[in-house]
């Protein structure tokens, strides 16, 4: 049988995760921001085959190709029975999280999204590398793997920490092809080479995050209405600040999806509830793994959410 990872992994990186719980730990309702202008976004990452510097030809009042804004807003104000713990978002993803807590407008998350796509890209190509996907093999024995394989300048790492037994590597096309061989020698089930145009998520996108800093810094950020929790450091974040910082450290850290979800489901405490909101149920495949017994949803198209929000 193919692994999920290889069938699904282009939709397991676009969405993001909202986690709910029962409304009456809150002393007021969460107020969600931009009105008719939804805050539901399903976004493709450059990391995902999509390239999103060739991908948003043009940006206008809605965003990019494959941008999905819902009319109304998720969930509307009158659903008086949960409350948004927290938000987080897979690579990527991680700016859909903000937009959902009111951080980012947006048509400010597009274009830091366009600019984002474009300088990864000019990384990928002053310094080619390449990605993947481990299955089968913990972390830890990952991480010593690359490590070994690591040397003369030659750079693999841990990028995506998925799941216990679930992880993707990036870096120079040697060492990755290195560390892969060294990962099915300690036991991985499967080694998947990934087509991407570069070593995210890596020292090689190093480059790229030092100009997208200076964008970030430029944006209108506001404090989040509720925490986002960072793919680099697994926090949750509560001011503008932070989440800038963040969003520039991601694209040369790890993403930390076990220890992200993990963090989420101590904030939500018993009775949370997860959503997660895209194409695919890759994540909430994840979420279970990584938090047995957890409650979660997928909603991936216009109508789920529309008979989601019916329900609840």
């Amino acid at each position: 049988m193919r692994s999920k990872f290889v069938t699904t992994h282009i939709t397991s990186l676009i969405a993001f995760v909202l986690v709910l719980a029962a409304s009456a730990w809150a002393q007021q309702p969460v107020k969600w921001p931009h009105g008719k202008k939804a805050a539901i976004v399903f976004t493709y990452d450059d990391s995902l085959h999509s390239h999103l510097d060739i991908a948003i030809p043009q940006l206008n009042e809605v965003g990019f190709k494959g941008t999905f804004f819902l009319n109304g807003t998720f969930p509307p104000e009158d659903v008086s029975r949960w409350r948004a713990v927290a938000a987080a978002g897979h690579s990527l993803g991680e700016y859909s999280a903000y937009i959902a807590a009111g951080a980012l407008a947006p048509t400010d998350a597009a274009a830091l999204v366009r600019r984002r796509g474009e300088l990864m890209q000019q990384a990928g190509t002053e310094r080619p590398g390449t990605m993947a996907a481990v299955l089968g093999l913990a972390t830890a024995e990952v991480e010593a793997a690359c490590r070994a394989a690591s040397s003369g300048g030659a750079v693999v790492v841990a990028a995506n920490l998925n799941a216990p037994d679930q992880t993707v590597i990036s870096g120079d096309p040697d060492a990755v092809a290195k560390a892969g061989a060294a990962c099915k020698a300690r036991g991985a089930k499967r080694v998947v080479p990934l087509k991407v145009s570069g070593a995210f998520h890596s020292s090689l996108m190093a480059p790229a995050a030092n100009h997208l800093r200076v964008a970030l810094e430029h944006a209108p950020f506001q404090k989040p209405a509720f925490p986002v929790i960072a793919n680099a450091t697994a926090e949750p974040v509560r001011d503008a600040t932070r989440a800038r910082r963040l969003l520039a450290d991601q694209l040369t850290a790890p993403v930390r999806w076990v220890t992200c979800m993990q963090r989420a489901a101590e904030l939500a405490g018993a009775d949370a509830r997860f959503i997660e909101v895209g194409p695919g149920n890759v994540l909430a495949g994840l979420l279970r793994r990584i938090v047995p017994g957890a409650s979660v949803t997928s909603l991936g198209t216009a109508d789920e959410v529309a008979t989601f929000l019916e329900a609840a």
